[in-house]
């Protein structure tokens, strides 16, 4: 199973031909896509997307860039749509210190209780982390994580770091960033991921792999995310999709199953 572990749908330059966008996907072996969702205003999205295509499984979560715009019951808010989406996944959470200091409390505040929730009700956690692996570390090792459901995704911390990530719970999964020559601290990450906490990713719309017909990123692009994989570890491609297909399936599968989807044609 191909399977895109992070993108976005619901982003407007991927709505605007979504069924497009899909198709294509279908066309490349891509045979399930996790959708996150990044603040509640695009939650409904998310779910439209959830419900239209079969393929797709779905998480909500308030991102690190949107803590500052939370409404004051934000967290009822995410534990509803959870309750109402019991399939659903938490994410995408995490913290992000390139962008305004100002922010990182808050940051820490949502993406702590975000966790805590993934974790009391055995949901997956798709985790963004940038500049603030310490911070990150920490705020996990005491919160908690469950083992093998929790993704750090588009890894970008060094290799040295991922031995600690693995054995706190951590699966890891890499972008089209990874398909970049320049990109030596990724791709020195991604060889040192042990196999059965490796996952491949688009982050679509962003992140368009080395070789797109696009710098509009879409999960149709992952056979070239799979592809430098492959050549980093020394494994063919077919070999690194059987392994991140068993690894996702791992991670997400109590998401599949969803009733009452559409299956378009």
């Amino acid at each position: 199973m191909l399977f895109d572990s992070h993108c976005h749908l619901q982003d407007d330059r991927l709505a605007a031909d979504l069924a497009g966008t899909m198709h294509r996907a279908r066309d490349a072996g891509v045979s399930g896509i996790m959708c996150c969702g990044t603040r509640e205003a695009d939650w409904a999205a998310v779910t439209s997307v959830g419900a239209r295509w079969p393929e797709v499984h779905i998480s909500f979560g308030i991102h690190p860039w949107h803590v500052a715009d939370r409404p004051p019951q934000w967290l009822d808010s995410l534990r509803d749509i959870l309750a109402h989406h019991p399939r659903a996944g938490v994410g995408e959470i995490g913290l992000d210190h390139v962008v305004d200091p100002a922010t990182h409390g808050a940051q820490e505040e949502a993406f702590a209780a975000q966790l805590a929730l993934a974790l009391e009700l055995g949901r997956p956690a798709s985790v963004h982390c940038r500049k603030a692996w310490e911070r990150l570390s920490k705020i996990a090792a005491c919160v908690g994580v469950r083992q093998d459901r929790a993704v750090l995704h588009s890894y970008s911390g060094p290799s040295e770091l991922v031995p600690k990530l693995e054995g706190m719970g951590f699966l890891l999964s890499f972008s089209g960033a990874i398909t970049r020559d320049r990109n030596k601290r990724g791709r020195a990450a991604c060889a040192a991921v042990s196999a059965d906490r490796l996952l491949i990713e688009t982050d679509s719309p962003d992140l368009a792999p080395m070789g797109a017909p696009s710098s509009v990123n879409e999960p149709a692009n992952l056979p070239l995310v799979a592809k430098t994989v492959a050549e980093i570890r020394g494994m063919s491609v077919e070999e690194v999709v059987a392994l991140t297909g068993r690894n996702a399936e791992r991670a997400f599968g109590t998401l599949t199953g969803t009733a009452q989807r559409r299956d378009p044609a």
